[in-house]
């Protein structure tokens, strides 16, 4: 008889785990680590004051802008992201300086100026580019500016959204089942959908507790309605890369890709919650957001 064990063709192998399977590992321990470091980077700077925050915000958007022109027109630093970053940032400014409403005309002056044509390719969606990443900042800086709530409504919308992003995910892989879009997002499914929405309201139901005069049915009900705008603003952003043919808005976050794929529910939901506050009492919009008018 032969030996089997000294003949390396007849030795049997032990399996080993496939380089997919490391590689998926890997890849979402790095989301949980970069997830973690922006949870907390955007936590501190959020109670660390107005001043801190805006900075933050100021920092996030012009990334947003650079990434915007970088997918809508292929270019980095050129004439549309000049304009498109300094429409932007000057009313991130006049919005921390209180001054809400010139900070809109500002960034309406920028969608003029983009929408012309004089800043390259594609002027309609470099303009939108404008209100996209212009318009929720100054709404959460607006958010943060109030004395007494300002904190507090930041601190709900952030929750919202993260309760969202991570309990869709969860469901998502958990349950399966059919997929809610798949021509836009192939991954997303119905259950973590509903998974996300259900959680949100959880969250803002408990959340209410925390602040006086807050009803807890209330914050659920708009909490629930905010998570599903989120999943929104995820899909149409989504839209936008597959209209350009590119899965990432860029690499700047290990395992996310750029700061567009992160602050895609943020963004809709800070604009859409700004609205909500405005039609309920607009003297302020942290109060009227989280207590009613």
């Amino acid at each position: 008889m032969s030996d089997v064990a000294g003949n390396p063709m007849l030795q049997i192998k032990a399996p080993r785990p496939s380089a997919l399977s490391g590689l998926v590992s890997r890849h979402l321990q790095q989301r949980i680590a970069s997830s973690v470091v922006m949870m907390a980077v955007s936590v501190g700077l959020l109670c660390a004051g107005p001043f801190w925050f805006t900075l933050l915000v100021i920092a996030v958007t012009l990334v947003l802008c650079w990434e915007w022109g970088h997918l809508v027109r292929g270019t980095g630093a050129d004439v549309g992201f000049l304009v498109h970053a300094g429409s932007v940032a000057s009313a991130i400014a006049l919005a921390a300086s209180g001054l809400p409403l010139p900070a809109l005309i500002l960034l309406l002056v920028g969608v003029a100026l983009l929408a012309s044509g004089a800043c390259g390719s594609h002027p309609f969606l470099s303009a939108a580019g404008v209100m996209y990443a212009g318009a929720a900042a100054v709404a959460l800086v607006t958010l943060r500016g109030d004395p007494a709530l300002g904190l507090l409504a930041v601190l709900f919308l952030f929750l919202v959204v993260w309760t969202n992003d991570i309990m869709a995910f969860v469901c998502g892989r958990a349950i399966g089942g059919p997929k809610l879009w798949p021509a836009i997002s192939p991954n997303k499914t119905w259950a973590g959908f509903i998974g996300g929405v259900v959680s949100s309201a959880l969250a803002g139901a408990v959340f209410a507790m925390t602040v006086a005069g807050a009803s807890p049915l209330r914050l659920a009900v708009i909490a629930a309605a905010l998570g599903a705008v989120a999943l929104g603003g995820d899909l149409a952003e989504s839209a936008l890369k597959r209209r350009f043919g590119v899965k990432d808005a860029s690499d700047i976050i290990p395992g996310h890709g750029g700061v567009m794929d992160r602050m895609d529910g943020i963004v809709a939901v800070a604009v859409v919650a700004a609205v909500l506050g405005a039609l309920a009492d607009g003297r302020s919009l942290a109060a009227a957001l989280l207590i009613g008018g």
